[in-house]
């Protein structure tokens, strides 16, 4: 090989070796530009702003016509009628017969009339035909009640029922027995007292009830006793053959004696 070949290949040589270091430092270039790129932090994109609100005006309130003859203020107080038409209300017929209203101080008295039960107390029934009806009632610890009503051929007839009310009116066809001798006349005992009303005028007495002192029957010998607080005392019989009117006469006075004294504390 001559010295010419030889220097270009030098030449050659050379020139690669400038080459490569030129790639090399063009790639040490890139290589740092986008490491220096992906290390830096990203800008913040900024929102796009939301669209201003559009507010519509708030709508007035439509004014109420006035109608002729009305003040502004009634018109606008005044309520309006209801669309739909409400049905009137019917009142029932009342009855044209009789009908029998029972009151009584005791509710739920039982009350039978002609023996035919009609319910308790208060009541109302039109189940009562109209004419004269016993009715009789009772209720618990209370003495039963008996009496003749009359209903009306039409409308209320009102029975009012006092079972706290003492009632008392009792007569005895009796026999004053005299020290000697006897005579005849009626003993009657009411709430405001008893009495006797002899032949004899002499022998008459009344006086109130709560003033009687004894009160006592002998059923045996047929005698009643009756003895007037600081008075006399006077003993009774009568014709009957035995003393049962007498007893009765003295069961019915000692009830009232006892309601009358219950109510008088």
């Amino acid at each position: 090989m001559s010295v010419f070949d030889h220097e270009q290949e030098s030449g050659r040589g050379g020139m690669g070796r400038v080459l490569l270091i030129g790639a090399g430092v063009v790639a040490l270039l890139v290589a740092g530009y986008f490491g220096v790129t992906m290390m830096m932090p990203e800008k913040a994109v900024p929102k796009e702003a939301a669209p201003p609100v559009r507010r519509e005006p708030a709508a007035r309130p439509v004014p109420k016509p006035i109608e002729p003859g009305v003040t502004t203020e009634e018109s606008n107080t005044a309520p309006r009628p209801k669309s739909k038409k409400e049905k009137p209300v019917v009142a029932a017929p009342a009855p044209t017969g009789p009908v029998l209203v029972v009151e009584s101080d005791v509710p739920g008295a039982s009350v039978f009339v002609d023996r035919k039960y009609l319910g308790t107390t208060p009541l109302s029934s039109t189940d009562v035909t109209a004419g004269t009806h016993q009715l009789n009632a009772s209720a618990t610890g209370e003495d039963g009640l008996v009496q003749n009503i009359e209903v009306a051929e039409a409308g209320e007839t009102t029975i009012a029922l006092r079972f706290h009310e003492v009632r008392l009116n009792l007569q005895l066809a009796a026999i004053h027995k005299h020290n000697i001798g006897s005579c005849a006349g009626t003993l009657t005992a009411t709430p405001a007292g008893i009495s006797y009303q002899a032949e004899n005028r002499k022998d008459d007495f009344a006086f109130p009830l709560r003033e009687i002192e004894v009160f006592e029957i002998d059923y045996l010998r047929k005698e009643l006793k009756v003895k007037q607080r600081g008075g006399k005392t006077w003993n009774f019989t009568d014709k009957s053959e035995n003393a049962d009117k007498l007893f009765v006469f003295h069961r019915d006075l000692a009830k009232a004696r006892e309601k009358l004294a219950a109510q008088a504390k």
